[in-house]
């Protein structure tokens, strides 16, 4: 569903983000970690032709389309009835004055989609994130930060679209809604064979979605394979650098029984 063959995006003589392969099945998710500035959203961007301002390169296709040779009315396409973008804030990027259903009908109907077509489809692709359909009819304000994340990931459900590109998408979120968000995202994904490109710098939120990752840092890939592997037998130190970092509760299991052995 996607393919990356060298992609290198370049802001004057500095590379900001160099992916020399990266795919995407359907039914599989693949997830970019890293720090902040490592190039992950810049990759995410790129896949769908959204990075301005610099130089890009090399061969990224959505499904048959290569997106950074394609002609506007191409992309105009694939963005959202074929690969959709599922934004940090999903708040922020709604029209705070139309309630729900209107903006997903709206959505819609810049797709061919309009009437009891557009209204069946909305209120199937909310029940399908967990949503009653009766949220269709708030505004932004009124939903929570889980529900706007489910609403957003409803509305590429509602428009189509088989790859789900996920920037960060429970970043701004409380854990318990975080695994909310991410188990949908996994349900989709097995039941209905989308393919997930999820960035993300949070590796413990990662291991639980992700069949395979890659690790870029500075822009540049510096690891990549099965997530068990990778999370497991990393062979990069920047790898091991950031396992070690993710935050671990003291007195667990295997600590509380050292003590009682000792």
């Amino acid at each position: 569903m996607i393919r990356i063959r060298n992609l290198a995006v370049r802001i004057g003589d500095r590379v900001i983000a160099s992916v020399p392969e990266l795919d995407v099945a359907a039914g599989e998710c693949v997830a970019i970690v890293g720090e902040s500035g490592s190039g992950k959203t810049t990759t995410l961007l790129a896949t769908l032709g959204l990075v301005e301002g610099a130089a890009v390169s090399g061969e990224v296709r959505v499904g048959d389309v290569d997106v950074l040779t394609a002609a506007p009315a191409d992309l105009l396409r694939i963005r959202g009835s074929r690969a959709a973008l599922v934004m940090q804030s999903p708040q922020a990027a709604l029209n705070p004055t139309m309630r729900l259903g209107t903006l997903m009908r709206r959505a819609l109907a810049r797709h061919g989609v309009k009437g009891g077509e557009a209204r069946r489809r909305a209120e199937e692709a909310v029940a399908a994130v967990l949503l009653d359909p009766l949220i269709l009819r708030r505004y932004p304000h009124q939903v929570s930060g889980g529900q706007a994340q489910r609403f957003a990931i409803a509305l590429a459900l509602a428009l189509g679209a088989e790859v789900i590109l996920a920037d960060e998408p429970t970043s701004a979120l409380d854990v318990t809604v975080q695994a909310e968000v991410v188990a949908v995202l996994r349900r989709l994904r097995d039941e209905r064979g989308l393919a997930v490109l999820f960035v993300s710098h949070d590796l413990a939120l990662v291991s639980t979605i992700a069949d395979r990752v890659v690790v870029m840092k500075e822009g540049a890939v510096v690891e990549s394979g099965h997530a068990d592997a990778v999370f497991s037998r990393p062979s990069d130190a920047y790898t091991r650098e950031l396992i070690a970092a993710v935050p671990r509760l003291p007195g667990h299991a295997g600590e509380r029984q050292g003590e009682e052995e000792t």
